[in-house]
């Protein structure tokens, strides 16, 4: 469902960067995210989503890539876009939610299931992971 914010912008932005390197990162990465999302207009509860959506990611980065990552977020006339980038594998998308009385496995089903669309890339600079939300 399409925000009711203000409009984005009437043309692609540059995009807003930051890097995490440690779990103590996460509070940023969070308050980054959903600061720059509203910036561009996404409404309160969509930036929130976001927000989960990313520290999901940025958290299994910090677990399973050996290392950091870098967030960027920037919008396009009617779609705000955010990317998640690391030295890590590249995701597998597109599984079912774990079944209850199972411990993990939780946080990309979950990624899919906030965002409007959820693509993955890999790079020379690593994989990037790329969320839209429609504004």
């Amino acid at each position: 469902m399409p925000g009711r914010g203000v409009p984005g912008p009437a043309r692609a932005t540059e995009p807003s960067e930051m890097s995490f390197e440690k779990p103590g990162d996460l509070a940023q990465v969070r308050n980054f995210v959903q600061a720059v999302a509203r910036d561009f207009g996404l409404p309160g509860t969509r930036a929130d989503l976001l927000m989960i959506a990313v520290s999901e990611l940025a958290t299994n980065t910090l677990q399973h890539s050996g290392g950091g990552g870098r967030v960027r977020v920037w919008a396009e006339p009617g779609r705000l876009w955010c990317e998640v980038i690391d030295g890590g594998p590249a995701r597998e998308f597109g599984r079912e939610m774990p079944a209850a009385h199972e411990p993990r496995g939780r946080g990309l089903p979950i990624v899919e299931r906030i965002c409007d669309e959820v693509r993955v890339d890999e790079a020379p600079d690593g994989t990037h992971v790329r969320l839209g939300m429609a504004l």
